[in-house]
């Protein structure tokens, strides 16, 4: 037997198919248009999203040589759609994760003192990149929106929801509660929707999805969408997903991945931890109804730096240019880039502060740009993680993964900058092998979720290199280009 995955990303989406042991056996995957109607505002086409998942899942199904028992979702988290429940056809297109335009609503909402509440409620910090802001806007932009959910004709959800409501014909209205408790809307102690937040931020509760266990039945898929009836049993937003595929199922276990963004995520078991340092509390998974929860840091930019590199100003044509640029660059650079270019993340929370490079000088070039731009991520990553032990945990090693750990030397900066054990894994597409391996606990080919985490394996471990004086000074140099590049 084997598992598919859909992995829905912020660049791209993508369909992997798993062995029972853990394999990738095989992948599709297809990117799709960024949108940038305005400064600071990030848009994807819903229909272009849903047109890549159905021609890679149904590529990877095709090619498919054994029974696949199960299917599961992973997503970008926090985007919003909302369509026609009728229909299925979304009234506005989808607004992203990293999506600043509701940065005044969120100042005022601190203003008029609610910021509080908000925080006790959800355990998420008053920001834009949260969902509620961004649906409160469909529903005040898109005339008749607001009384059309009033009457229970549109549907609101997250990525996973709007893909399980099209796999499934329409049948079914749901998400899991990873991706419910990043909406601002989620009561993280009662462990549903909030009717106290539902109505400060004007949403409905008749547009709602209803929330479910992490591995749970999620229905089935309408043959006529993927050619085959095939139970979807697995649903998590991608960080939660890679927690999981990074067999981070203790308290006390972290695991950093880097995507588009970054996103540090500590197990902290079933204690809701509430951290002084304006890091999240989050929930990691539920399973059999028992909440396991997690703190988390979020980077807005990590390899949309390199991107930027790539697509915004030319100075490379691949990614993986990367590591020879960043080996040759020169050992005495002071060039540090603070890739702030839809504000900043945590613990920070600036959505004003837009990126800055600072230490240019006439002898920089690519090479240079590329080093700051890899030790960015890293100092970022470090700054989260001081942050946790500020709130007390005892962090031994960080277990990485994400697109960029396939780069030798950003693994190695990022130890030397943390000063943490780096450990990545054999399997790379952790977000995906967790949502598979959610998919299979539901589907019974593994008997639980620590059977399914013995697949884990390590591929290499960076272990930290920096003298303690040359680590600082380049803290200090972080934190001073922070420093004057943040607003508040």
């Amino acid at each position: 037997m084997t598992l598919l995955a859909i992995d829905q990303g912020t660049t791209s989406s993508r369909a992997i198919l798993f062995s029972e042991e853990g394999r990738v056996l095989d992948t599709a995957q297809e990117e799709f248009p960024q949108r940038y109607p305005r400064d600071g505002w990030v848009e994807h086409d819903p229909e272009a999203i849903w047109q890549s998942v159905l021609r890679t899942a149904r590529a990877v199904l095709k090619r498919a040589e054994a029974p696949v028992a199960a299917l599961g979702i992973t997503n970008q988290r926090e985007t919003v759609l909302v369509w026609d429940r009728k229909t299925g056809e979304p009234i506005h297109d989808a607004i992203v994760w990293q999506d600043r335009r509701t940065a005044a609503a969120c100042r005022k909402l601190e203003a008029d003192g609610h910021g509080d509440l908000i925080r006790q409620r959800t355990g998420l910090v008053v920001d834009p990149y949260f969902s509620a802001t961004k649906l409160a806007f469909i529903l005040g932009e898109v005339p008749g929106a607001k009384a059309r959910a009033e009457a229970g004709e549109l549907a609101f959800g997250t990525v996973d929801s709007f893909l399980l409501y099209r796999l499934t014909g329409g049948r079914v209205h749901a998400t899991d509660v990873t991706n419910a408790c990043r909406t601002s809307l989620f009561n993280l102690e009662a462990q549903d929707w909030d009717d106290e937040l539902l109505a400060l931020f004007g949403v409905p509760r008749a547009m709602m999805p209803e929330i479910r266990d992490c591995a749970s039945d999620f229905g089935t898929t309408d043959e006529a969408v993927l050619g085959r009836a095939l139970p979807i049993g697995g649903i998590a937003g991608d960080q939660q997903a890679a927690l999981i595929g990074q067999a981070c199922v203790k308290p006390g276990m972290i695991k950093s991945t880097y995507g588009t963004g970054c996103f540090v995520v500590l197990n902290t078991g079933g204690e809701i931890v509430r951290s002084d340092h304006r890091l999240l509390s989050t929930v990691a998974y539920r399973l059999g109804g028992e909440t396991t929860f997690a703190v988390e840091g979020s980077i807005f930019v990590a390899g949309a730096a390199v991107q930027w590199l790539r697509d915004g100003i030319g100075v490379l044509s691949h990614a993986s240019e990367t590591e020879a640029l960043a080996r040759a660059a020169r050992s005495d650079s002071r060039v540090v880039m603070v890739p702030a270019f839809t504000g900043l993340g945590a613990p920070h929370w600036d959505a004003e502060a837009r990126g800055a490079i600072y230490g240019l000088t006439r002898d920089a070039g690519p090479a240079e740009l590329a080093r700051a731009a890899l030790e960015s991520v890293a100092f970022q990553t470090d700054d989260l993680i001081e942050a946790m032990r500020a709130d007390g945990a005892d962090i031994e090693a960080l277990r990485i993964d994400g697109g960029m750990v396939a780069n030798d030397w950003f693994c190695q900066a990022l130890a030397d900058i943390t000063d943490l054990p780096a450990e990545r894994p054999v399997v790379g597409e952790t977000t995906a092998l967790g949502a598979a391996m959610l998919a299979g606990l539901q589907a019974g080919v593994f008997s639980s979720l620590e059977e399914a985490c013995a697949l884990w394996q390590q591929d290499a471990a960076f272990a930290p290199g920096s003298e303690p004086a040359a680590r600082e000074a380049k803290r200090a140099l972080w934190r001073d280009a922070v420093r004057r590049t943040l607003t508040e």
